[in-house]
């Protein structure tokens, strides 16, 4: 049994973050820099708490994304954008990340999937929201994986022990018989261990999906 985080681990932003933040706002008459924008959103990521996610809403985790969208902009415009104008632009940029076009998979994904799933069942264990279906089935990887645990859908986010038990609970496996892979040491890693599965940090290029197959 394998679970696999998804953003940064099997998918990637088709282009940096900054610049799609900074072209959004230039259509709506607000100059900002790329460069600016990335690291205001990176800023912002890092102040912002876990989303706790309340799935009986089901606001799958849009409020969240709009606190972080918001935070960013007034790092990166030094401002306090009008609610109206701040609505048009995560409106926007939610719908631009919902398109699979918006993201790229990793190239050593699909063959990697391809040989895991002759001898494993394969589980998406991630803190997104309710667009990575549409993103994974918009590349065809959806077919991959027996099941999906999404932070939103659960109302908790890694490294919550909540969420890893949520998985346990949908594949009706024990820890020890479970392999965790994903990008982030303490929400992937440490927290899997945590609950008694092993776990596989992915960090390209040094270790790839190819390495879990050695």
């Amino acid at each position: 049994m394998i679970f696999f985080d998804a953003a940064g681990t099997l998918i990637q932003v088709r282009e940096p973050v900054g610049k799609v933040y900074a072209r959004v706002a230039e259509g709506r008459g607000i100059e900002v820099e790329s460069d600016l924008m990335e690291d205001a959103f990176r800023r912002a990521w890092r102040q912002m708490p876990l989303p706790q996610h309340d799935s009986e809403t089901g606001d799958d985790g849009r409020s969240w994304w709009r606190g972080l969208v918001r935070l960013a902009f007034t790092i990166g415009t030094q401002q306090e954008l009008p609610s109206a104008e701040m609505d048009a632009l995560f409106g926007e940029l939610y719908e631009h990340y919902a398109d699979p076009l918006a993201w790229t998979v990793y190239d050593d994904v699909r063959p990697s999937l391809n040989r895991l799933s002759a001898d494993y069942r394969l589980f998406i264990l991630s803190n997104f929201d309710g667009r990575l279906r549409t993103v994974l089935a918009g590349h065809g990887l959806d077919s991959c994986f027996e099941g999906m645990v999404i932070s939103s859908e659960v109302g908790a986010s890694k490294p919550s022990e909540r969420i890893f038990r949520a998985a346990l609970a949908l594949a009706q496996e024990r820890p020890d018989a479970c392999l965790h892979v994903g990008d982030e040491l303490e929400a992937d890693i440490a927290a899997a261990k945590q609950v008694g599965m092993a776990a596989f940090h992915v960090s390209r290029p040094e270790s790839g999906l190819d390495q879990i197959l050695a």
